[in-house]
């Protein structure tokens, strides 16, 4: 088993705690409201929805994936710092034990914020992830970012 490494830095002019409360805290309802062309529920499978928790992400009938299931490691609300791991979907496929998430929401200088996430894929073998695939990964993760993003910025007194 392996462990390949990337980051990545997202800005915004979202203050780091709208934004950590979007994307972390009410996560399970945005998500499936703001992406229901995707997304059709996401439910705790076990715990209460912090720290020890997993959590399943059902997709919607006829799409790639069917489902991804995250154990839930941290949920900082003071220091605004999630730490998860993706442990069982289809993205796994054969050459990914599972792929661990630690992600930091800082304060920009201009009020914003820069969400700083470390991914880290335990590989299986001697499988060695490639920029292309991590990019793919990362890809979706913009994409949501940029929706709770949008959902925050035409409705600035949630979560104020």
């Amino acid at each position: 088993m392996g462990v390949n490494t990337f980051t990545h830095e997202s800005t915004t002019t979202i203050a780091p705690t709208r934004l950590f409360k979007g994307l972390v805290l009410d996560f399970d309802c945005l998500v499936p409201k703001l992406l229901s062309h995707d997304v059709k529920s996401i439910e705790i499978v076990e715990g209460d929805g912090g720290a020890g928790s997993i959590k399943q992400m059902n997709f919607v009938e006829g799409g790639p994936i069917k489902y991804l299931r995250h154990k839930i490691h941290v949920i900082d609300d003071k220091n605004l710092v999630t730490k998860y791991s993706l442990i069982e979907g289809d993205v796994l496929g054969d050459k990914l034990e599972s792929i661990a998430y630690d992600v930091k929401f800082e304060a920009a200088a201009d009020g914003g914020c820069v969400c700083k996430t470390t991914t880290e894929y335990h590989t299986k073998g001697d499988h060695v992830v490639s920029e292309e695939e991590h990019n793919v990964g990362k890809g979706k993760a913009i994409d949501l970012f940029k929706a709770i993003e949008a959902y925050l910025l035409a409705n600035p007194s949630v979560y104020a």
